[in-house]
């Protein structure tokens, strides 16, 4: 009887869902890259003529923003790529390294602005803060409609990817709106410290961001439980199966943002059905956990291992 059984659910439903999600993520991207693009060259001009950290530090910002945008498309569109004999499992990967660069990317731009507003601290220059605010403004109002286009037609709450690519845009908006604050305080107090210490405050901020995406990347990379797949729940759910007598080697990873994995061995009760349990393992992985790339591996006591491996709780 075949008790080994590697199980890929394609569904037309679950497949043309993906293959919609990564369309719309690709939509979301491009719009976003041509507004970042076309905000960041007109930041970077109007800090040169206005002499404003804030929205040089906020340019250069977008500059890697840009990029990033752009390397998330590059990753979508390699990760479509189909699987071959080497690489089994396809590109998929390359979305994650995609979002850990951007990740590690933001960390630079972050370290950049910190030894520009140190050196400002200490000396800090004039600024034009009329048209500093205005230029400001423009940069507020199309990184909202990036932000704007990536939720509408992106994944932003399960694509890494696609969240490394928001949170640049979204600390693109923070960069503008702290752009404006110091104009403000300047326009009315001439108290030019204030562009430097934004500038602060904003990099604190991207910092942030930035290491959500590093950890969650390096958590998928590292082949770790989905952050919302709780483990021991999976292993009592499969236990409680009728004619299950136990389980080991429960595996749950992540390919990819959206498509994760299982696989595990399933010791079943002598006088069990292997094919009724394998079924039931097989619709209580997809109905109650929604992961679609099951391999259950169905075996009697009769069966031992020369290595058994355990998993203990971290």
């Amino acid at each position: 009887m075949g008790h080994g059984h590697h199980h890929h659910h394609h569904g037309h439903d679950h497949s043309h869902s993906f293959e919609e999600v990564r369309s719309g993520n690709k939509k979301g991207l491009l719009l976003a890259l041509i507004i970042t693009s076309s905000i960041m060259i007109l930041e970077f001009v109007g800090g040169l003529i206005t002499n404003s950290l804030a929205l040089l530090s906020d340019s250069g910002h977008m500059l890697s923003d840009s990029a990033s945008l752009f390397l998330s498309m590059v990753a979508i569109w390699f990760a479509a790529r189909p699987a071959t004999s080497v690489k089994t499992y396809g590109y998929y990967r390359f979305e994650i390294l995609a979002a850990l660069l951007n990740g590690v990317l933001l960390f630079i731009v972050s370290g950049i602005i910190f030894k520009e507003a140190y050196a400002r601290i200490i000396e800090p220059p004039e600024v034009s803060s009329g048209p500093m605010m205005i230029i400001a403004l423009v940069g507020l109002f199309a990184n909202l409609l990036s932000a704007y286009a990536l939720l509408r037609k992106g994944d932003v709450k399960n694509n890494v990817n696609l969240r490394s690519a928001y949170l640049h845009v979204l600390s693109d908006a923070l960069g503008s709106l702290g752009a404006i604050f110091a104009g403000i305080i300047m326009y009315y107090t001439s108290w030019y410290y204030a562009d430097p210490i934004i500038s602060i405050l904003v990099a604190i901020l991207i910092l942030k961001g930035a290491w959500g995406v590093i950890v969650h990347s390096v958590n998928i990379l590292m082949e770790g439980t989905p952050e919302s797949i709780c483990r021991d729940e999976v292993a009592s759910s499969l236990k409680s199966l009728s004619g299950v007598h136990d389980i080991h080697d429960l595996h749950i990873w992540t390919i990819t943002s959206g498509l994760n994995s299982l696989s595990c061995h399933i010791v079943i009760n002598d006088d069990a059905d292997a094919q009724v349990v394998l079924q039931n393992a097989i619709n209580l992985a997809h109905d109650k956990f929604h992961i679609e790339h099951t391999t259950f591996q169905i075996e009697t006591s009769k069966i031992t291992h020369s290595t058994q491996t355990t998993c203990q709780n971290a």
